[in-house]
């Protein structure tokens, strides 16, 4: 995978960051991959528990030397990304790949497999869930106006998520060299979507497309789970069904192991207006 210079190793002889222009708190440089140390750090992540106006106040910083702030929890069943069996040397560059392909390939595998089962109960359920769209990949979703700095509803969206307590168990404010924000989970080699999709770098080229349509961000990871922060969330029903599409071809257990049972609803109750988005991969 395509990579800018990385500026993590000069933490090693420079743990507080001034030589990159930083004012870092004592921290870990992550080089823990599934086959043994990487060459060099893939992220650094705080000794502390990252608390609201960290993200402005280090990430921000960070992102002006190229590297791009994300919450990170340590604290989770799998451990922190020390202990999360990253693979970047397995992952490809998201440019190399186009998000509508990968879309329309995802959704129509999935199509696909249900479709084997030619029981009409089956199918019947097949169509209630995908509806209103049917079994054929509706196409890309067309992004509404940013109603905000994307960078601004990330810093606002990270503040919301550590004050609420209900999203992390240890979470730390890290730092990764990434070219945008979208790369950030290929980039470190993040497998939390392997049962889906080995090469997270595809899944980034999705992530890619949203940054440009909807302003998003990652703002979160864990071992298994991805938030974003969204800047240009649907305004209707109707977009809001249209990106539901999508949120279905990239991560399908949303829904069929969710909370909504149906795109329609999802779409209203995830989607609609929301300025964050949570995927989870069982």
């Amino acid at each position: 995978m395509a990579t800018l210079p990385n500026p993590l190793p000069k933490l090693a002889a420079d743990p507080s960051g001034r030589a990159l222009g930083l004012e870092l708190p004592p921290g870990s440089l992550i080089d823990a991959t599934d086959e043994g140390p990487w060459h060099e750090p893939l992220l650094w992540h705080a000794g502390r528990t990252a608390s609201s106006g960290n993200w402005m106040r280090l990430g921000m910083p960070g992102a002006r030397v190229g590297l791009l702030p994300v919450l990170v929890d340590v604290g989770g069943e799998a451990g922190g990304p020390q202990e999360w069996l990253l693979t970047p040397g397995d992952m490809s560059y998201p440019g190399d790949h186009d998000a509508e392909e990968v879309l329309a390939e995802l959704w129509d595998e999935y199509v696909a497999d249900a479709s084997e089962d030619d029981e009409d109960d089956a199918l019947d359920d097949l169509d209630e869930m995908l509806a209103p769209h049917g079994s054929d990949w509706p196409g890309l979703a067309a992004g509404p106006r940013l109603e905000a700095d994307p960078d601004s509803r990330a810093a606002e969206v990270a503040d919301r998520l550590l004050d609420d307590g209900s999203w992390f168990k240890e979470p730390r404010l890290a730092l990764v060299p990434a070219r945008r924000s979208a790369d950030l989970p290929a980039a470190i080699g993040w497998t939390g979507p392997v049962n889906y999709e080995n090469d997270t770098a595809v899944l980034c080229s999705v992530l890619r497309s949203w940054e440009d349509r909807f302003g998003i961000r990652v703002v979160a990871l864990t071992h298994d789970r991805l938030v974003l922060s969204v800047a240009a969330p649907p305004t209707t029903q109707a977009e809001a069904e249209a990106v539901a599409a999508e949120h279905f071809a990239f991560c399908p257990d949303n829904i069929t192991q969710g909370y909504r049972e149906t795109l329609r609803e999802y779409a209203e109750h995830e989607v609609l207006g929301q300025r964050v988005w949570s995927f989870w991969w069982d």
